[in-house]
């Protein structure tokens, strides 16, 4: 089903762009517009129809999967296009009332169609000059955020752990070798005692984690490395993720918890499933529960501080009710591209988009992320290596004393 509904919208999106481009372009290319929007979503069609009827096959060759995302991009392209014709017709219409000019009877109007070319061109140039700065954003050096998160129970032996938090890293098409090289390194300059990934390691298939562990390899925390998956690692089948990140000596923490020692005290890592795993929509098949906070703290000893790491923030009641002190999250990337000067995105899926969210004495940590997905770009939404720092809340009385 949804399936045909994707093949629907992109069809009504290129009639009305077919409309549009009748009405900018010169007459003489008109009869080769059709053919032209065919043959850009021939490589789309392919691409979506095998991952629908043999999902997870790796038949496709690279220089396909690479013409089917021109042609996604080209839908991008598309709705910006049809977006911006509107406010030029709106405009175009308001300047023809106030200058009491009358609508031709019949034909297009000259001075529409001129209208509508300089808008497209300004648009064009707009658009361009908004796509070179996004991807400036997103592939520049990610900005580094330091929290220090006080907590009155925190257990003594605790006070002071550093840790990194990497997020939604996306390894694959749009994110190689180098840039992951990048992140390790500073990761590791900030001396972490733990690094957690909190899911979307990957872009879609298994095979993209390969350079992620290269780029991450002899990086070693005193405290260890620990993960779990996110929802682009349900794309595919996750097992082979499973086993390697296990083969690396990363723990993956679905619906499990790791005791970490430090100083006399203990630190309950706990990791909860991403509900994709009950999806079955990509593979057909399901690959675990989703999110089970009884399952995944089965055991704990009451003493141990919890930590979850929960790649959705609107799981954090999930994560609440697995016992989370602080719960580390993703998923958002901060919205990505926020085009509306101080309103992101990610409001479109839920409260949480980015930053530091608080209940009570209860934390939550939502990570903008690394990488990018679907467009190479960032706007307002740079990406983001986060360092926490956990501090013992002094005591009323020591308060006082200072």
């Amino acid at each position: 089903m949804g399936f045909l509904i994707a093949i629907l919208v992109i069809g009504l999106l290129q009639f009305l762009h077919l409309q549009l481009l009748r009405l900018e372009l010169p007459d003489r290319v008109q009869r080769w517009i059709p053919w032209v929007l065919v043959l850009l979503h021939l490589p789309v069609a392919f691409f979506a129809a095998l991952r629908f009827v043999a999902p997870g096959t790796p038949l496709l060759p690279d220089f396909v999967r690479l013409l089917a995302r021109m042609g996604f991009y080209f839908q991008a392209l598309t709705v910006v296009h049809l977006f911006l014709a509107m406010v030029a017709e709106g405009t175009w219409r308001v300047w023809q009332r106030s200058e009491d000019r009358p609508e031709p009877e019949e034909g297009v109007d000259p001075s529409r169609r001129a209208f509508l070319r300089s808008a497209a061109l300004a648009s064009a140039g707009a658009a361009t000059a908004l796509a070179v700065g996004g991807e400036r954003e997103a592939y520049g050096d990610p900005q580094i955020t330091r929290q220090q998160l006080f907590f009155p129970d925190l257990p003594p032996g605790l006070d002071g752990l550093r840790l990194v938090q990497l997020s939604d890293l996306h390894a694959g098409p749009l994110i190689g070798p180098t840039i992951l090289r990048r992140w390790r390194d500073l990761a590791e300059r900030e001396k972490p005692e733990l690094l957690l990934f909190t899911g979307d390691l990957v872009d879609s298939r298994a095979e993209e984690l390969a350079p992620l562990l290269a780029a991450f390899r002899g990086f070693r925390p005193a405290l260890g490395t620990f993960a779990v998956l996110g929802n682009h690692d349900y794309f595919d089948d996750p097992r082979p993720l499973w086993r390697d990140l296990e083969a690396e000596g990363i723990p993956c923490l679905e619906n499990r918890a790791a005791l970490v020692a430090r100083r006399g005290s203990l630190l309950a890592l706990v990791g909860l499933q991403d509900p994709m795993a009950r999806n079955g929509r990509f593979m057909h098949k399901v690959f675990g529960p989703g999110p089970r906070p009884s399952e995944a703290t089965r055991g704990l000893p009451d003493e141990a501080f919890r930590l979850c790491l929960n790649h959705r923030p609107s799981e954090w009641d999930a994560a609440l009710a697995a016992g989370a002190r602080l719960t580390l999250s993703g998923h958002t990337h901060g919205g990505q591209i926020n085009l509306i000067p101080g309103v992101s995105s990610a409001r479109l899926i839920g409260p949480y988009t980015d930053g530091l969210y608080r209940r009570d004495q209860d934390l939550l940590y939502v990570s903008r992320g690394l990488g990018v997905v679907g467009l190479p770009m960032r706007i307002q939404a740079p990406p983001e290596l986060v360092v926490i720092e956990l501090r013992r809340e002094p005591d009323q009385g020591s308060k006082r004393a200072r």
